[in-house]
């Protein structure tokens, strides 16, 4: 995981440019903490630059007075700590910088190719009006990086960038992408069913459903609802784990209740002769047109 500080001249600079994200569906409203409304993110956006622009009339000494924090996961630090895993640690970020009082907005991006968040506020005390010390915040961060890592058994990735994947309506790749995610969840150890898989893929934006005879990988928009057609997952070379594809042909149903399974062997030996019929006709293919050329037409003209 990967988190970066940045001291802002213009809070509202930070937080529009979030805003704008959302605007363009490149970006989300995902958490907020000590607001003074239950949810900011049902007003307009200048309501919420208003409610740190208050804060920030008592001290305008200040020269940077915005905090914008961007936070990294990767594939395995999402996956490992969850949704809920997410908010609740980015609230111990806050404490751990001395702003765990402070009104904060929590954007999740998805403007470039992995999922990262974006966190706004102020720098001036909400309550006393001064700023907020901020010595060491590098070493700090460094401290709770390493505090995650030991907690929740995160391993430091060479190229974090590589291993995170957004996925949306207007994702390049998708196919290429989609296998590369597979590739990494169907390495981690720790996630031994497929309630746990399903779970992990919906942190991206994917879900695997039923598609005609067996399974396909739908981009959704979070919300469970699809976002551009799916992509069969007998198209992928890498697979994502607990899902076998459904056997073709494997029963058929007569009326309600009564079914009739084909043995394997009647299987096999259609297939043979499929396969026979099939090389057959592609040695020669008017073989079909003259025998019905031999035959004539009727009276109509049609062949018979």
């Amino acid at each position: 995981m990967i988190i970066k500080i940045h001291q802002a001249c213009s809070t509202k600079n930070a937080l529009f440019y979030n805003e704008r994200k959302v605007e363009r569906q490149k970006a989300s409203f995902y958490h907020c903490q000590n607001m003074p409304v239950m949810n900011p993110f049902l007003a307009d956006k200048n309501d919420r630059y208003r409610i740190f622009e208050e804060i920030e009339e008592r001290n305008t000494r200040v020269k940077k007075p915005g905090l914008h924090i961007s936070v990294n996961p990767t594939v395995s630090d999402l996956v490992k700590l969850g949704d809920t895993g997410i908010r609740n640690e980015i609230g111990k970020l806050m404490e751990h910088l001395g702003y765990g009082h402070q009104p904060y907005l929590v954007y999740k991006h998805a403007d470039i190719d992995r999922i990262h968040f974006h966190i706004v506020s102020t720098r001036i005390d909400c309550e006393t009006g001064k700023k907020i010390k901020d010595n060491y915040e590098r070493e700090k961060t460094q401290r709770f990086i390493k505090s995650l890592e030991q907690k929740y058994g995160l391993t430091k990735d060479e190229n974090p960038q590589k291993l995170n994947y957004r996925f949306s309506g207007s994702s390049k790749n998708l196919k290429q992408n989609l296998e590369s995610l597979f590739g990494q969840l169907n390495q981690m150890d720790f996630i031994s069913s497929k309630a746990m898989y399903d779970e992990a893929l919906k942190m991206f934006n994917i879900e695997i459903r039923p598609f005609g005879k067996g399974y396909a990988a739908f981009v959704t928009d979070g919300m469970g609802n699809p976002v551009r057609y799916p992509i069969r997952l007998s198209e992928f070379d890498q697979r994502p784990n607990f899902y076998a594809e459904r056997n073709l042909n494997q029963e058929v149903t007569f009326g309600v209740n009564q079914k009739i399974r084909f043995p394997e062997t009647f299987k096999r030996e259609l297939m043979k002769a499929l396969v026979y019929q099939y090389r057959k006709e592609e040695k020669d293919p008017t073989r079909y047109l003259r025998k019905r050329k031999r035959i004539g037409r009727n009276r109509k003209g049609r062949w018979l």
